[in-house]
């Protein structure tokens, strides 16, 4: 079993930046892959960015070049920079351990509003 606990949301005008974090216990030793989820109002959720356990990362296309994950042990980390009202969205975390062919676990979500 893998905990997840999110934190860094918040309220900031477009062109702001925030940082997320999530912070991961329990079976830490199992984690593959790391990521971050959003889903706003009446849309499906999308995949923003994951990190492999080697270092490898995977970005959404309308996030590359403006958001950056990274990983610390156990904590994963998604710095958003020149952020623009259609990022608001509760972000969430998620990991997929060792073995598994999708994500697992899941944190409770921090909101994202970006005002204009």
């Amino acid at each position: 079993q893998v905990q997840l606990v999110e934190s860094g949301g918040g309220l900031v005008q477009a062109g702001g930046s925030l940082r997320l974090s999530c912070v991961a216990s329990g079976s830490i030793f199992s984690i593959n892959v790391m990521g971050w989820y959003r889903q706003a109002p009446g849309k499906q959720r999308e995949l923003v960015a994951s990190i492999a356990s080697g270092g490898s990362t995977n970005y959404a296309g309308s996030v590359k070049g403006r958001f950056t994950i990274s990983r610390d042990s156990a904590t994963v980390y998604l710095q958003m920079n020149s952020l623009k009202p259609e990022d608001t969205a509760v972000y969430l975390c998620t990991v997929a351990v060792r073995g598994a062919t999708t994500f697992g676990y899941w944190g409770q979500g921090t909101q994202v509003t970006v005002s204009s």
